[in-house]
């Protein structure tokens, strides 16, 4: 058993916060350069400036967009970890005060229905599981909703097959168009329940670009759409071009014999993420 305090895991998130609004992940940098070299024209130009304000973002360490975002946590607890508090206090304590710190907007409202902002964007959004292990891994992902209000859920039949799959992907980034600030990148989730559906979509973005699904027919699913998607020509902020999305990934899950939910999460070519080991 090992024994883990709540003020670690806070200072440890707190840390992680600045950085993940601040600097995009390798692979993400590395997708969007290769995306300015395939590119032509205005797309080219566009991607251009938006890889310069990736880098003076994280030179000058300021906010690479100027939302923020909802802060969303998946959290995976060892069954061999013993926290010493509580983890939902720890990170919303950190929230409260990275965004304050960092003077980063404040985006989150205490009711859907009043609007009035709980001034320190709490309370996170926080997903929690247990695995096997002595430690705790915390992944975060400040979600702008720019990309998110695009996301979409579709409770298919089974007779929709694969192709009903794909039609309601293509068709969810089409009538998304440029609002997500393209290139993008697409979680898709498949099976379970209509509410394990939308969090499979929104996890599979923490995956690194490039990184297949270890199920070849999942693999090969996930290639079909990025072809599909790419060839929908919206490209870089809805200029044209050959690169509309950076990637797509897909999980899956059991499901009822009646049943094929699928959603789309759509994350901007901003796709901000960090990983947290304690």
């Amino acid at each position: 058993m090992r024994i883990i305090s709540e003020s670690v895991i806070e200072s440890k998130v707190y840390e992680a916060i600045n950085e993940a609004v601040c600097k995009l992940p390798e692979d993400v940098k590395e997708a969007l350069k290769k995306a300015y070299e395939a590119e032509e024209g205005t797309a080219k130009y566009t991607l251009e400036n938006l890889l310069k304000n990736i880098r003076m973002a994280e030179q000058k360490m300021r906010p690479v967009c100027q939302d923020t975002g909802a802060a969303v946590f998946f959290v995976d607890i060892g069954e061999e970890v013993f926290v010493e508090g509580s983890i939902k206090d720890a990170i919303n304590r950190a929230v409260t005060r990275g965004y304050k710190d960092f003077y980063l907007r404040k985006s989150m409202v205490k009711s859907p229905i009043e609007r009035e902002n709980t001034g320190d964007n709490t309370p996170a959004i926080i997903h929690f599981d247990f695995v096997k292990g002595d430690r705790i891994t915390i992944y975060f992902m400040p979600k702008g909703f720019g990309s998110e209000n695009k996301s979409a859920l579709c409770m298919l039949t089974p007779a929709d097959g694969t192709e009903g799959i794909e039609n309601f992907v293509i068709e969810t980034v089409k009538k998304a168009g440029s609002d997500p600030c393209p290139p993008i990148v697409v979680g898709v989730g498949i099976g379970g329940t209509f509410e394990k559906a939308a969090l499979l979509s929104k996890r599979a973005l923490l995956r690194n670009i490039g990184k297949r699904h270890p199920k070849p027919y999942i693999a090969e699913l996930e290639v079909r759409l990025l072809d599909k998607i790419n060839s929908l020509g919206i490209g870089p902020e809805g200029f044209g071009g050959r690169t509309t999305a950076l990637d797509v990934f897909v999980e899956e899950c059991a499901t009822h014999i009646a049943g094929l939910p699928v959603a789309v999460n759509i994350l901007c070519h901003v796709a901000r993420h960090v990983k947290i080991e304690i």
